[in-house]
């Protein structure tokens, strides 16, 4: 499998879906009353600075699932 950052992830699931990161900020303002634009939204995946909320916001307009595998992570 081959690690991705998050802002390859997420473009990678734009490009699926078929929508620009214009488009993605447009729908992300309206569901949470924030204004994001594209180049804050562009910003944020640059600099590696998403929420994880923002993520799963993004996550759910585009009709994905986030899942966690902690594979070898001991959690005592």
């Amino acid at each position: 499998m081959i690690a991705m950052n998050v802002r390859e992830e997420v473009k990678l699931m734009l490009l699926k879906k078929k929508i620009t990161l214009t488009k993605l900020a447009e729908q992300m303002t309206e569901l949470t009353g924030i204004s994001y634009s594209q180049s804050k939204l562009s910003h944020k995946l640059l600099k590696e600075t998403l929420k994880y909320s923002e993520m799963k916001l993004i996550c759910k307009i585009l009709g994905y699932e986030i899942c966690i595998d902690l594979g070898d992570i001991n959690i005592r």
